[in-house]
């Protein structure tokens, strides 16, 4: 079992950058698939960014290519979202999430959730 908790959200205007870290408890981070999800108001939660847990395999969403870099630090027990040229259509609560399958995109593959961090762009 891992737990999951989300930081560094908050308000950026439109072009800029923001990081988000997710901290794992316990000692299985580095057993598990990882991903990031963003869920914004009235839509379903979506797919950001997959990551192996070796870090060696990494896929993201057509939206976000170019853009956002996932990373994992196994040692820190840490998952990162770097996120650049931030767009408004990229305002939403963003989750990560362990789960057993290899860069899943679905939410179903996943077990375990962060509470979430809201990310705000601004014109």
């Amino acid at each position: 079992q891992v737990q999951l908790v989300e930081s560094g959200g908050g308000l950026v205007q439109a072009g800029g950058s923001l990081g988000l870290s997710c901290a794992a408890s316990g000692r299985t981070f580095r057993s598990y698939n990882m991903g990031w999800f963003r869920q914004a108001p009235g839509k379903e939660r979506e797919f950001v960014a997959g990551i192996r847990w070796s870090g060696a395999n990494i896929n993201y969403a057509d939206s976000v290519k170019g853009r956002f870099t996932i990373s994992r630090d196994n040692a820190k027990n840490t998952l990162y979202l770097q996120m650049n040229s931030l767009k408004l259509e990229d305002t939403a609560v963003y989750y990560c999430a362990a789960g057993p399958y290899v860069l899943a995109s679905d939410p179903i593959n996943y077990n375990y959730w962060g509470q979430g961090t809201q990310v705000t762009v601004s014109s």
